[in-house]
């Protein structure tokens, strides 16, 4: 029986991919916690089928009275506990290998069902909606069960300020069908209908394609090489730049259509609604993020220095400063990860090494098995976390990061009713960067090996960079280029690449050397064309898993475990108010720059210890080399 670790056949290069038959049952997640079996299932499938149709049914009861709101509201509860176990039963094992076409036509049952539920509950909106709140209200006071969905009453009311009249809606209804058609031809020139040349590098020719460009500028210490890259992989966007600009013009130009029709005033504006978050955030996350920009840039002149080069550019990001190439066995990480959160106390610790003892976590690669990591929420269960395991350090930190979201969902779910068990991504990313964050402190402290460490440090670092400066890059360019729009301005290809070298150029200042190809980079971004407004909540979620990190690191033992009692109680608040209010409760207030700044602070804190440790191993360096000397 296989240890589960893809291994060297004899006469190839390539690792051998094991058959999921050979995988310990160790290391498989254990599915008996939703259904002993697929008899089980199939009947509660069934039964899911009977309570969409009995929903169906309450259509015209909800202004009876609070016993039929209620009815109606717990009924919905019951199908979408339901739905967890039936869907993710079905979703798991198909994602173990997804060869299986019979479990795969099980997966498409329950998304057929699914379909039906969201016909079937389709008339709830608008029916309560035609009862006054105050009428609710009054049902809440009376009724304590039904109080208990106030605040998601509330919210439904709250956001009835921006719905038209029936037929405006109906017209809206209508224009959904042609919503997608610039995302969608945006994927399909940028993935089906894409061709990467072949490119000659030092080692030879080698095929283009997403994964190797991403390789070559990961892995390649030739900088001719990464260049050729960037400039191949980049020529094919820029031999259809206009149709990219045409296209995401036709993005915006539909964003800022609904919010006219629902009388936004901006953009902006209608994407954050949902949430009621206040535009004041995403102003505030932008400004305080340039005028921090500067240990960001001394990270890059410290990368050039360190490499050796003459000119330094985005394709020079990602090599490794060291050569390092330690494994990190599953087995070993295990008791890492637990006492890595410590600090979080031992009831955190302990229902976090119920993952590893239960089997929540698929561990490794099989063949079929779905590529990537996710936790997946199941409420009634446990979450499960599906890994691709392979002992690499990102593999490691990508488990502390799954954990993460899956500690999230254990703590609201056991905390939550159902309506409230959910989180929305404004918040989804503060436990699992948090998790990252603690694990890191842990590795850093027992790390012995220089090059260990500056190999941890520069993870942290890049993570940093990845996961909030380029986010928050990012959004400030779709905002500029939104008010083009809003403005009445022309979006052209010119227009669209001048604002982008703009916002690089205020970020990274003279500590990047700016390419021919540098203005047209914007056009490989998905988000800017499938979610528009999304990726600034990366950046949100990090800054406030800095400023909690700046507690729970510095200060008294009092503030420390007031730090992770607020923290905490975070995690068990789930869905039950708007991610705003759960993170100042929190001690996060996203409207000041506060947490933004704690996230400059901890990359100007991690630049000084990388250039510590780079000081230290070169003087190790110089130290050998002259007793080498003496001793020839």
């Amino acid at each position: 029986m296989s240890n589960g670790q893809a291994t060297l056949t004899r006469d190839a290069k390539e690792p051998r991919i094991p058959e999921r038959s050979e995988i310990e049952e160790r290391h498989k997640w254990d599915l008996a916690a939703l259904y002993a079996n697929w008899t089980q299932w199939e009947a509660d499938l069934n039964e899911l089928g009977r309570q969409v149709d009995c929903y169906a049914s309450l259509q015209g009861t909800l202004a009876r009275g609070p016993e039929s709101l209620l009815a109606a509201m717990k009924l919905a509860d019951d199908v979408g506990v339901r739905s967890y176990k039936v869907w993710y039963y079905a979703s798991l094992s198909y994602d173990q290998d997804q060869r299986d076409n019979a479990v795969n036509g099980r997966r498409q049952q329950v998304q057929i069902l699914l379909a039906r539920w969201q016909q079937a509950s389709s008339w709830f909106n608008p029916e309560l909606l035609a009862i006054p709140l105050e009428m609710i209200r009054q049902w809440m006071d009376q009724n304590s069960d039904l109080a208990l969905y106030r605040f998601a009453f509330e919210d439904l009311y709250r956001q009835q300020e921006h719905v038209l009249d029936q037929k405006g809606e109906r017209l809206l209804a209508l224009s959904e069908r042609f919503n997608s058609a610039p995302t969608d031809a945006f994927s399909a020139l940028s993935t089906a209908d894409v061709k990467f040349p072949t490119i000659t590098l030092s080692t030879g020719p080698v095929p283009l394609s997403y994964g190797q460009y991403r390789a070559i500028l990961a892995t390649n210490r030739n900088q001719a090489d990464r260049a050729e890259a960037f400039r191949a992989f980049h020529e094919v966007y820029r031999a259809n730049i206009n149709t990219y600009a045409a296209l995401y013009n036709g993005v915006m130009q539909r964003d800022w259509f609904h919010a006219q029709a629902r009388e936004f005033k901006t953009t902006l504006d209608a994407a954050l609604h949902g949430n009621n978050i206040p535009p004041l955030v995403v102003e505030n996350l932008i400004e305080t993020t340039k005028t921090g920009a500067e240990p960001l840039r001394r990270y890059h002149r410290l990368r050039k220095r360190v490499l050796g080069l003459e000119s330094y550019h985005s394709y020079d990001g990602l090599v490794p400063l060291v050569e390092f190439d330690r494994k990190y066995a599953y087995a070993d990480i295990l008791d890492w990860i637990v006492g890595s959160v410590a600090p979080l106390g031992p009831e955190y610790q302990s229902k976090l090494s119920e993952a590893f003892r239960l089997r929540w976590i698929d561990v490794y690669e099989n063949v079929g098995k779905r590529s990537g990591a996710y936790s997946a929420p199941v409420y009634g269960a446990h979450p499960y976390v599906l890994m691709n395991y392979n002992d690499t350090l990102d593999a490691v930190f990508t488990v502390a990061h799954e954990l993460g979201h899956s500690m999230h969902t254990v703590l609201a779910h056991s905390h939550q009713p159902f309506i409230y068990a959910g989180y929305t991504i404004f918040v989804a990313e503060v436990p699992s960067t948090l998790n990252e964050a603690l694990f890191l402190d842990y590795m850093l402290a027992r790390a012995t090996d220089e090059r260990e460490r500056i190999v941890l440090l520069q993870h942290s670092i890049d993570d940093i960079l990845g996961t909030f400066y380029t986010q928050v890059l990012f959004a400030e360019y779709e905002l500029q280029a939104h008010r083009l729009v809003e403005q009445g301005k022309p979006v052209t290809s010119e227009a669209l690449g001048e604002l982008y070298l703009g916002v690089l150029k205020a970020y990274h200042g003279d500590a990047l050397d700016y390419d021919e190809m540098s203005p047209i980079t914007w056009a490989r971004i998905p988000h800017f064309f499938q979610t528009p407004y999304y990726v600034y909540q990366y950046a949100t979620c990090y800054a406030s898993t800095a400023q909690l990190m700046h507690e729970l690191r510095s200060g008294s033992e009092s503030v420390r475990q007031s730090a992770v009692d607020r923290y905490l109680t975070l995690l068990k608040s789930g869905g039950s108010d708007y991610p705003m209010t759960l993170l100042r409760r929190a001690g996060i207030d996203l409207r000041q720059p506060d947490p933004v700044r704690a996230v400059v602070e901890q990359l100007d804190q991690r630049v000084l210890q990388l250039e510590a440790e780079i000081a230290t191993l070169s003087t190790q360096r110089s130290q050998r080399f002259a007793e080498s000397a003496e001793d020839s």
